[in-house]
Order: structure tokens, then sequence, then C-alpha cells
């Protein structure tokens, strides 16, 4: 507790010396604290209101508007068929699923990256040319992954009086909920096709068993090594990855 206590004093007392420095974040990106406009990088206090609602909403914004939702389904749907319970633990499931998405959208990131946050940043363009900017790769990833059914769902009950012609005329309102709507589709119809060789070799193994007359042996005994040998041997982590980056290009 004292140590916690010595570091909050000491930070306390050199906030003048914090204040004047730069926080340097991966990939480029220069955020300074200064409050000398003669500096020109000073960071209002609009902007950081702003930086703090972002990494608040980033969560949700992770979750509903990338591939995020997609992976999880599918890698949660494999261990489920392979019957190991809670192995891969939970953390190692949405970790995985978390870096396959920042993989999956790194080139949507870099355009972002590119055309809104650093012009923003360096003061070329305000807070609604840095909105737009930011929200159209954005929309151009969610809409390509979008099913029809799902798009025209919404704009039937979104009360607009004028369809939209493109996707400029498309709202985020829109968009976002018909995505996070085909993902969950297409995330249970991948694990639906995953089920399937595991329940065939289940429904082997059980008949088997029967006709050999030992009913008391429960089949998932004797499944569950055989299906960890087969996911094994054919490569399947490197197949279910696999087959989840090739149905977002």
């Amino acid at each position: 507790m004292k140590k916690y206590l010595y570091i909050g004093l000491f930070l306390f007392t050199n906030i003048d010396t914090f204040a004047q420095s730069q926080l340097n974040i991966p990939g480029g990106v220069k955020v300074s604290f200064s409050d000398n406009p003669a500096q020109g990088e000073g960071v209002t206090t609009i902007k950081i209101l702003l930086i703090l609602t972002l990494l608040t909403i980033a969560p949700a914004i992770i979750l509903a508007m990338t591939s995020f939702a997609r992976v999880v389904i599918v890698l949660s749907f494999t261990r489920q068929a392979l019957g190991t319970q809670s192995l891969p633990p939970n953390q190692i499931i949405v970790g995985l699923s978390l870096f396959i998405t920042f993989f999956i959208m790194g080139p949507t990131f870099n355009q972002i990256n590119t055309t809104a946050l650093q012009p923003y940043i360096d003061g070329k363009i305000n807070r609604t040319v840095f909105l737009k900017n930011a929200s159209e790769p954005l929309k151009k990833f969610m809409f390509a992954q979008v099913y029809e059914e799902d798009l025209k769902l919404f704009l039937s009950h979104s009360g607009l009086k004028d369809k939209p012609q493109n996707l400029n005329d498309l709202s985020l309102r829109i968009i976002i909920p018909a995505f996070i709507t085909s993902e969950i589709k297409r995330g249970f119809q991948m694990g639906f096709m995953i089920f399937i060789p595991f329940i065939v070799l289940d429904i082997i193994v059980a008949s088997i068993l029967m006709s050999m007359g030992m009913m008391m042996l429960p089949p998932a005994i004797i499944s569950l090594p055989l299906k960890l040998m087969l996911f094994v041997l054919v490569n399947g982590w490197d197949l279910i990855i696999g087959s989840l980056l090739k149905s977002f290009a």
C-alpha cells in the first residue's frame, strides 16, 4: 500500500514535468501533452475527451464492427465439436480471436490511420472530417460481408422515405446491425460444417460399442482421443484458421 502511495505522490509532485512529455504510440502516432500553443502540438481538452471516448467504446467497436464475432464463434464451435470441455480455455480462444481480428483488419486500420487519424492529429482536418474518413473504410469492410436479406431487413424497418442508392447513402445505424446479424449467420454455418465429421465419428464409435454389447461404456470416452488424433493428423487448427481468413478475402 505504501508503495502505491509513494508512486501517487511522485506523479502528483511531477505532474508539470509529465504534462510536457510525449506519448509515443506504436505505429508512429505521437500525442503531445504540452499546453503551449506555440509548439502547435498541444492536445486540447476536447481532443482529450474525444480520445477517452474512443477508448471507452473501443471494445464495442471491436466486437460489432470487425471480424471478431465470426472468428470467436467458429473457434468456440471447434472446441465444442472436439468435446474437450474447457480446452483451450476461454482466455486462449478470445486472445487468438483478437489477434486474428487484428490480422484481418490490418488493411482497414492502416487506411483509417492514413486518411483519418494522422491528419487529425496533425491538425489538417476537423472532427467532422475525421469521423467521416474513419467510418468509410469500416463501412466498406462491413458492406462486403453483409447478406443482402439482412440489409433489406434493417432498411425496411429504418423508416427512411428515400432508399439509399449507394454505399455513401447508407448510415452506420443500418450497416452495423446488418453486419452483426450476417456474421452470426456465417459463424453458425461454419460451425455446422465443423461439427459434421466429429458427429460421424461419434456415431461410428457408438455403433461399434453397441454391436459389441458394451452398453455401460460411454462412447465419448472412446471417441474423444480418436477425434483429437484425427484433428491433429489433418492439422485442424491451420485448416480452421485458414478457412476463416479465406472467408474474409
